[in-house]
């Protein structure tokens, strides 16, 4: 099965511009999360996708693989999309976050093994709620996942509603799941649910995973208990020191 990794990697961020050329311990982000998905045996080729020439510059003198992409999308899915359709000889296509600088390669090789399954369309990640503040955190996606191992829905609140029971000890009565953000598809489906039309639930929980679930189409889901630290602001760099 050839896969192919990609990376979007944009400039223009409202709470962080420039973040992919931003410096972590002598490297870029950009190349740092590139040189972590270059560990994941089962990648054929990664590619950085991105619409900005300082980023594809930059990935060229370290040695890595750019292309230069439409600076109109409004998701890195659409990004992957874009270069995906000139590089039809893969058959899944993993979207590998590029403000993750440590990923871990372990969860790439987690996310491609589920498509060792012929039924999976798309597929993703999700780890455990450890704390209190994880199940509250907005910016933390929540995930119901199903007996197939699937996605039934992903909110920004706490679901399920624990009913009778204080919030501050839901955790005792039900293991609650976090969406970790990365994401595989079939080279086709990728194309398909990149031409739908943004849904009212996507509009409602700013989540466009769910225009996928409301169009239909099945996202399994793979358990990992490894942790990921995404850069969205200056001040999430203190997590990586």
């Amino acid at each position: 099965m050839q896969i192919l990794g990609i990376i979007p990697a944009r400039y223009a961020s409202s709470r962080f511009p420039g973040k992919p050329l931003i410096d972590i311990g002598g490297k870029s982000m950009i190349q740092r999360v590139y040189e972590q998905a270059k560990k994941c045996g089962h990648l054929t080729e990664i590619i950085i996708a991105t619409d900005d020439e300082r980023i594809f510059d930059h990935v060229t003198a370290f040695g890595g693989v750019a292309v230069m992409t439409s600076a109109d999308h409004q998701s890195g899915t659409d990004r992957c999309a874009e270069v995906a359709r000139a590089h039809s000889q893969y058959h899944v296509i993993i979207n590998i976050q590029g403000d993750e600088p440590y990923i871990d390669p372990e969860q790439i090789t987690k996310l491609a093994n589920c498509f060792t399954s012929p039924d999976v369309q798309i597929a993703t990640l999700v780890k455990k709620v450890k704390t209190e503040q994880e199940l509250n955190n907005p910016n933390t996606p929540k995930v119901i996942v199903n007996k197939l191992s699937e996605a039934a829905y992903f909110s920004r609140s706490p679901i399920p509603h624990i009913r009778g029971e204080e919030p501050a000890n839901w955790l005792e009565f039900y293991s609650f799941f976090k969406h970790i953000g990365i994401y595989g598809y079939r080279a086709d489906v990728l194309q398909q649910i990149t031409k739908l039309p943004i849904s009212a639930l996507e509009k409602a929980e700013s989540l466009e995973q769910l225009r996928w679930i409301e169009n239909g189409y099945r996202i399994k889901v793979a358990e990992t208990e490894l942790e990921t630290y995404a850069v969205d602001t200056p001040e999430d760099l203190e997590l990586l020191k």
